[in-house]
C-alpha cells in the first residue's frame, strides 16, 4: 500500500507521508507543507483535519462504532460502572481490583470542598447559570488543590485526577443548591458516584433523598456514554489549552466553557425545548414533522442526526433502553415524556428521515432521562460536563506526556483589507452610517 502522496503545485512537488491508524484510518501528514511550498490547508470547522494522534477513543461514523481504548461502548455500558470506564480512559486499561479500590478511596476521601470555597458560591447572584459557577469554581479549585500536588509522576497524577473527578460532582451539586438558594448537602461515603450526585442535589434538611436503583442505573449509563467522544469542540479546547502548559484544572475549566454552547453540550436542552414547543402550541406530532421537513418553516427535529455518525448513534441505542426501563419501572407520568415517545415513533416510521439516516442521537434520550430524574434543564449541560470529565483528563494527560509537543496554533487565510494607512480623526468616516458621527469627547 502506498505510504505517501505527491502534491504538485506550479513547478514544485512535495511528498506527503500517509499516516495509518490502528483501525485503518488514513491521513496525509501536511506538517511540512507550508515550509516546503508556502501553502497551508483551509478546512472550515476542521471537518477533514486530524489535529492529533490519540489512543483514547475511536469513532467510525459510517458503521456507528464508538470504543474507549478499543473496548466497544456497548460492553462498557453493560458491564462497567462510570468509575471503571473513567479509569479505563484516564489510565489506559481496565483497573485491577486493587487499582479500583485505591481510586475509589481517593474519590471518597476527597469529595468535600474546602470550607472557604463556600464563599465563592455566595458571590454569585441567585440567577447565575450553574455552568458559570462550575467553570469558575473548577478554576478556583486549583488554588486549593494544586499547590500541594505537582503532577510529575503517576501517583500524583492519579491523585489529581481523583480530586477533580470527585469534586466536580460536589461543585455541580453545590451550584444547583446555590441556584435554588438552598443549603449545601455533604457527600455520603456509603454511596456510589451517581447515587452521591443525586443525593447532594435532591436531599433536603427535612428529607433524605434515596435514589432508586432505576435512577442510579440510568444516570450511570448517561455518565458512561458521555465520558469521551474523540476530538469534539470541548475536548479539542482542553487539548489546545493544555498544549500551552496550562494545568489540569485550568484546562478542564476551559472545556466546561466550550461545552456550554447550544451547538455542543446544550443539544439535549434543545430537545426539551422542542417538546415544550409542540406541547404549548398544541401542534400534532405529524404536523410538526411535516414542518421540520420544510426548511423554510424554521422548525427543526432536535435530537435526530449527528455530524459524525452517518448511521445510528451507538450511544443512543444503549441510552434508549435505559430511558425505557426508567420510565416503565418508575411509572413516571409526564406528558412531555409521553410526547417524546410519540415523536420518536413517528420520526422512525417516516421514510423522509430514514432515507436521510436521521435517527435519534444520544441527546434525544439523555434529555428524556435527565427530565425523568427531575433534573432541571439548566443543569443538563452540567451533568454532561461531569460525564465528560474523565475524557478531558485523559486528553490533558496525553498532551502533557508529549515531551516535544508543540503549542497548538492554527493558521488562517486572511480576507481583510489590504495595506491601509492610518487616518487623522477628522478624515475618518463614521462606522454608524445614518446614525451620524459620534459626539466628540476624550479619546
Amino acid at each position: 500500500m502506498q505510504d505517501h502522496a505527491t502534491l504538485h503545485y506550479d513547478d514544485k512537488s512535495i511528498s506527503l507521508p500517509i499516516v495509518t491508524g490502528t483501525e485503518g484510518e488514513r491521513g496525509l501528514d501536511i506538517s511540512r507543507l507550508r515550509a516546503e511550498t508556502g501553502l497551508i490547508t483551509l478546512d472550515d470547522g476542521y471537518a477533514n483535519t486530524g489535529s492529533c494522534q490519540s489512543s483514547i477513543s475511536y469513532i467510525d461514523g459510517e458503521r456507528g462504532i464508538l470504543r474507549y481504548r478499543g473496548i466497544p461502548i456497548e460492553q462498557l455500558a453493560e458491564h462497567s460502572s462510570f468509575i471503571e470506564a473513567a479509569e479505563l480512559l484516564i489510565f489506559g486499561d481496565l483497573p485491577s481490583p486493587e487499582e479500583r479500590q485505591i481510586f475509589r478511596d481517593l474519590l471518597t476521601e476527597n469529595s468535600s470542598l474546602h470550607r472557604d470555597m463556600r464563599k465563592l458560591f455566595d458571590g454569585f447572584p441567585s440567577v447565575a447559570h450553574p455552568m458559570a459557577m462550575l467553570s469558575a469554581v473548577i478554576n478556583a479549585l486549583q488554588a486549593y488543590d494544586l499547590p500541594q500536588i505537582s503532577i510529575e509522576d503517576e501517583e500524583s497524577f492519579r491523585r489529581a485526577a481523583a480530586l477533580l473527578m470527585s469534586k466536580i460532582r460536589t461543585i455541580a451539586a453545590a451550584s444547583y443548591k446555590a441556584h435554588l438558594g438552598q443549603q449545601f448537602v455533604h457527600p455520603r461515603y456509603d454511596l456510589s458516584y451517581a447515587e452521591n450526585l443525586l443525593h447532594m442535589m435532591f436531599t433536603q434538611p427535612y428529607k433524605e433523598y434515596e435514589p432508586t436503583p432505576e435512577a442510579q442505573h440510568a444516570l450511570n449509563m448517561f455518565l458512561v456514554l458521555h465520558a469521551d467522544h474523540e476530538q469534539n469542540c470541548s475536548t479539542s479546547t482542553v487539548r489546545m489549552v493544555a498544549s500551552g502548559g496550562a494545568n489540569l484544572y485550568a484546562s478542564v475549566s476551559a472545556g466546561v466553557c466550550a461545552l456550554w454552547g447550544p451547538k455542543h453540550g446544550g443539544a439535549n436542552m434543545a430537545v426539551v425545548g422542542m417538546l415544550e414547543h409542540i406541547r404549548d402550541t398544541g401542534m400534532p406530532v405529524q404536523q410538526y414533522l411535516a414542518r421540520a421537513k420544510d426548511k423554510s418553516s424554521g422548525e427543526r427535529l432536535m435530537g435526530f442526526g449527528h455530524r459524525v455518525y452517518r448511521n445510528f448513534d451507538p450511544r443512543a441505542k444503549v441510552l434508549k433502553q435505559a430511558a425505557d426501563d426508567l420510565l416503565d419501572r418508575m411509572h413516571i407520568t409526564d406528558p412531555l415524556l409521553d410526547l417524546a415517545r410519540q415523536v420518536e415513533e413517528a420520526a422512525l416510521a417516516d421514510d423522509y428521515f430514514a432515507e436521510r439516516k436521521l435517527y435519534p442521537n444520544v441527546d434525544f434520550y439523555s434529555g428524556i432521562i435527565l427530565r425523568a430524574l427531575g433534573i432541571p434543564v439548566d443543569m443538563f449541560t452540567v451533568m454532561f460536563a461531569i460525564g465528560r470529565t474523565p475524557g478531558w483528563i485523559a486528553h490533558w494527560k496525553e498532551v502533557t506526556d508529549q515531551a516535544a509537543g508543540r503549542i497548538h496554533r492554527p493558521r488562517q487565510i486572511y480576507v481583510g483589507p489590504e495595506l491601509t494607512n492610518w487616518q487623522p480623526k477628522a478624515e475618518r468616516r463614521s462606522r454608524f452610517g445614518w446614525f451620524g458621527r459620534r459626539s466628540s469627547g476624550q479619546g
